[in-house]
């Protein structure tokens, strides 16, 4: 995969050229301090372009904590118009508010605690992963509530070291399990890991946790367990490790356009598109002279006569307090850094000059789509030392999400034509 340079290979400040300027306030409504503009058309694509990489295995669309700040209900329906079959959340009530709304499709839910919503879960169909001796007694007593057989997948610990049972604790969980299935309780569908390293597909522990996840399925399916699915990839696996596919993948940062290994590769070098375009108005223009301190702390002093824009968005709204001075902004076909600190509701941008080009009211593109001189979730990632997963996961509840795309509001199952054929580009880019 050719190599990502840091921050997009673009320098942070540039001036775009007024023809290829986006028209950024078309897609910001009016009257709105800020938004989050996600393209449902681009998480539907991305979806179908994951789905054909996957080359036969299903696909689990993940759309936890909030469908990764996309929204999940819109995004869920989205991935679903694409080619998932599956939906993946962490927890109970991100499963049961899906089929809340609605959506029927197979969900898996994995992060559970003691007195966790077990009786919901199963009467409402969902697929319950469990790794504990604990989890194995709430799910059977959830099933015998409701009268209800739980379907559980069973997570084995693969050299993550984070969620699922050791290796050596898996036949014992198995055979507690398998008891319990013959009584009619619970059907044992799957088993599931998941990865350290993926993002860096040579590093030996992937290997070994392949290797280790096959001999886990291995002595499930000797203990008599009668397997639907096994599973392992998520986004970066899905796209570069094929040995690591096997039944179905659980791609999550891929479905909605991000790169899940940008220092190898970006989206789109992979054919994926960010869905997620975060803009802010204009709330404020002014010119100010040489030596205008800007910001809490003043860390950002003017050197010559300039021009002033007060973007209402901060770090109460997920822009990452991190990136002061270096986040980057598209704004009047100029990409500029944040000027000084990020505050709690606004950030100030330096525009440098008085040319009149910027009003109140116009729109700022902190990260979009990356076309047309746009700075990406990754460049802000690069700014404030951090990963784009937790860019966009982060934008906070004040901030609307506008959904635009074609995708309907509510879809009877799979429709005809949603997965194009292979794409050579994701070939290429994933090996």
């Amino acid at each position: 995969m050719p190599r990502r340079p840091p921050g997009g290979g673009e320098t942070l400040t540039g001036v775009i050229p007024a023809s290829t300027a986006p028209a950024a306030s078309t897609r910001l409504p009016a009257g709105l301090p800020s938004a989050a503009v996600v393209d449902l058309d681009a998480v539907a694509a991305n979806v179908a372009e994951l789905r054909a990489v996957a080359a036969g295995a299903a696909v689990m669309a993940v759309v936890k904590a909030d469908g990764y700040g996309h929204g999940m209900l819109p995004v869920a329906r989205a991935a679903l118009r694409g080619g998932a079959t599956w939906l993946g959340v962490a927890q109970l009530g991100e499963a049961l508010a899906l089929r809340a709304a609605g959506i029927t499709a197979p969900v898996l839910a994995w992060l559970t605690v003691p007195g966790d919503r077990f009786a919901a879960a199963v009467a409402a169909g969902v697929d319950v992963g469990l790794g504990a001796a604990w989890t194995v007694t709430e799910v059977a007593t959830a099933a015998r509530a409701t009268g209800v057989t739980a379907r559980v997948h069973v997570k084995v610990d693969t050299g993550l070291g984070r969620g699922g049972c050791r290796a050596v604790d898996l036949p014992d969980l198995l055979a507690d399990l398998l008891r319990i299935e013959a009584e009619g309780l619970v059907r044992v569908v799957g088993i599931f890991s998941h990865l350290a390293s993926s993002d860096t597909p040579g590093d030996p522990s992937v290997a070994a946790q392949v290797a280790a996840f096959t001999a886990a399925v291995e002595v499930a399916e000797r203990a008599g367990a009668r397997l639907e699915l096994r599973h392992l990839a998520n986004s970066a696996a899905t796209l570069a490790v094929p040995g690591a596919r096997f039944d179905l993948v659980r791609p999550g940062i891929a479905v909605y356009g991000l790169s899940p290994m940008p220092d190898l590769a970006s989206s789109a070098d992979l054919r994926l598109r960010p869905a997620m375009a975060l803009l802010g108005r204009v709330a404020l223009v002014k010119d100010v002279p040489p030596g205008q301190g800007v910001s809490y702390g003043l860390t950002h002093v003017t050197t010559t006569d300039t021009t002033l824009a007060l973007i209402p968005l901060g770090y109460g709204d997920g822009v990452p307090r991190h990136a002061g001075a270096a986040g980057p902004v598209l704004l009047g076909g100029h990409r500029v850094p944040v000027a000084g600190s990020v505050c709690m509701d606004q950030v100030v941008l330096d525009l440098g000059g008085r040319d009149g080009a910027v009003r109140a009211g116009d729109v700022a593109v902190l990260f979009g789509s990356g076309r047309d001189g746009e700075p990406t979730a990754q460049d802000w990632a690069d700014a404030a030392g951090t990963i784009s997963y937790e860019i966009v996961t982060r934008i906070g509840t004040r901030v609307p999400r506008h959904h635009v795309g074609s995708v309907p509001s509510e879809l009877p199952g799979p429709l005809p034509g949603a997965v194009p054929g292979p794409l050579p580009g994701a070939r290429e880019a994933a090996r």
